[in-house]
């Protein structure tokens, strides 16, 4: 008896890595080498491919693909449909393979809205929203609220996912903000 789910309709490979509490719905498919971490859910027809990981707390939405490359952090979310690329230049008839791959990391809670695309080769930064529809083609600073095509930054959003105001504190939970290096930081 195991300590996570997984519908009899999904496909898990041989070689994977299944935390506990997690739980897997229908007509997923986990594939050789991928590491998933404790109480996570993945909805239908999710697929994480070889050797991806997915650090603890994390929700795949329905039909998400974790190509190769992709490394989710705790809490991440990605909404339905939302897409991660994992090759810059690809071609039917001239395959890379693995040689070809660019790393993604999607850090720390951060949530990628449905039919995001986030172009390989980039990070998302801590509890960064992505919104729906937009597509990522640089790394994206931590907290920072990223819409359209391509995605640029439109504002700030706290950890709680509230949008945050001009003076950075959060009216939703209070916390308070500061600009550093690589985006936002919670004052201490």
């Amino acid at each position: 008896m195991s300590d996570y789910f997984v519908h009899e309709s999904s496909v898990i490979d041989d070689g994977v890595t299944i935390g506990a509490g997690t739980r897997i719905w229908h007509f997923c498919h986990i594939q050789s080498g991928a590491v998933i971490g404790r109480n996570c859910s993945l909805g239908q027809n999710v697929n994480v491919s070889n050797n991806v990981t997915v650090g603890d707390g994390c929700k795949l939405q329905n039909n998400v693909s974790l190509y190769e490359g992709v490394e989710l952090e705790n809490y991440v979310f990605c909404g339905p449909s939302c897409v991660f690329t994992n090759d810059l230049t690809p071609r039917a008839k001239y395959p890379k393979g693995r040689a070809g791959y660019q790393k993604t990391l999607v850090r720390e809670g951060a949530s990628i809205g449905a039919n995001a695309t986030v172009v390989c080769g980039h990070t998302v930064g801590r509890w960064a929203l992505i919104g729906a529809g937009a597509v990522v083609t640089s790394d994206v600073p931590d907290h920072a609220l990223m819409l359209g095509v391509p995605a640029r930054r439109r504002g700030w959003v706290c950890e709680c996912g509230g949008i945050l105001p001009g003076d950075l504190a959060c009216p939703a939970c209070g916390r308070k903000y500061i600009l550093a290096e690589n985006g936002l930081k919670e004052e201490a």
